[in-house]
């Protein structure tokens, strides 16, 4: 791989209070980029944060060639940059290019090019509770053509936002709607695979959610509408009476590196935990027994988010009369102090930068 190019700004940004972060709404004063073009990367840079050229024939505008990852680094508690599982990131993007007839990102320039841009921007690193410096590492097609074919030309970059607590309710409990009609991915499809597809997939019912006063959508299987999915933007476990249950990644979730956390802690402290196919009627049921102890949320931008309401039209399901669980607020701790460095990291999951 070529030299990375570094290219400082001469107008740097005025940094955003911490209070003011919300997620995702204000960027750090440079990006990297590098190209593809009929296999070969070149011209790998970093440099002042602006806009891109690109033709109106571009195959990410026609045929949706649109790949990322959400990743994040922390001020650790030395003062030191942590970056949070980038190997995990660095193989998932693999993986999904793959799905989608792009060129795989070699993991050595990934990383790299991750550790130089946060280095640059590393200033940006806010030091506030729940804040971190968000990554979207994002991989488009660029060739302009028309027919439907994978293009041959690519644009690999890195953008970095300064974020706060991903909802407004920061770490209390967040109300989930349970989606019956529409669906997000099917097996055999995309849902695997952190596409941009996906979220555009997902949007009609977010948004109608979220008029209706909910956080996000429960997902369930497209073929039923019997099993439980993903929660939004998140992966989502059940505590049932003295096991935790998440549903198995059979093709049509995306499996996230905080749900792998959690499944390797919960191991550790002998708490019984299954990867299987989850009903809806099943939590249903446990609501009215009593078994239904907690429902959470996994995933990069909120960590753990603690849910305290499911419902619909239908239904109307409170949890732990919407507190936040013990073991919710455990887990939440526990992988907030190992990205912060407060605790040891024994599974290498943070890569300190001198």
């Amino acid at each position: 791989m070529e030299p990375i190019l570094i290219q400082k700004t001469n107008a740097p940004k005025e940094k955003i209070a911490p209070e003011k972060l919300g997620f995702g709404k204000y960027f750090t004063d440079h990006m990297f980029t590098v190209e593809y073009d009929h296999g070969v990367w070149k011209h790998p840079k970093i440099s002042p944060y602006g806009k891109f050229e690109m033709e109106p024939g571009a195959s990410v505008f026609h045929y949706g060639q649109a790949l990322f990852e959400g990743m994040k680094a922390f001020r650790g508690a030395t003062g030191k940059i942590h970056l949070f599982r980038p190997e995990f990131h660095a193989r998932r993007i693999v993986e999904g290019a793959k799905r989608l007839c792009m060129p795989a990102v070699p993991q050595e320039m990934f990383l790299q090019a991750i550790e130089q841009l946060v280095k640059v921007d590393e200033s940006w690193i806010p030091v506030a509770k729940d804040s971190a410096l968000y990554l979207r590492p994002t991989l488009i097609g660029t060739e302009s053509f028309l027919g439907v074919r994978p293009s041959e030309k690519y644009l690999f970059f890195i953008i970095c936002s300064p974020v706060g607590a991903y909802y407004a309710e920061k770490f209390a409990p967040v109300k989930i709607w349970i989606e019956e009609k529409l669906i997000r991915a099917a097996a055999g499809g995309l849902g695997a695979t952190k596409a941009a597809a996906n979220y555009a997939a997902s949007l009609q019912a977010s948004t109608e959610a979220k008029k209706k006063n909910y956080a996000q959508v429960l997902w369930l299987d497209a073929a039923e509408h019997k099993y439980i999915e993903e929660v939004g933007t998140m992966n989502v476990f059940f505590r049932i009476g003295d096991e935790v249950i998440t549903p198995s990644l059979d093709g049509s979730i995306l499996g996230g590196a905080t749900r792998d956390c959690v499944l390797q802690i919960l191991k550790d402290w002998g708490i019984k935990t299954t990867e299987r196919k989850l009903s809806l009627e099943e939590v249903l049921a446990a609501s009215k027994n009593g078994t239904l102890k907690e429902v959470f949320g996994t995933g990069t931008a909120a960590v753990i988010s603690p849910v305290g309401v499911l419902a619909n039209d239908r239904y109307n399901i409170t949890i732990n009369n919407s507190e936040v669980g013990e073991l919710t607020t455990r887990l939440h701790q526990e992988i907030s102090a190992i990205q912060s460095g407060t605790k040891a990291d024994k599974y290498n999951w943070v890569k300190i930068l001198n």
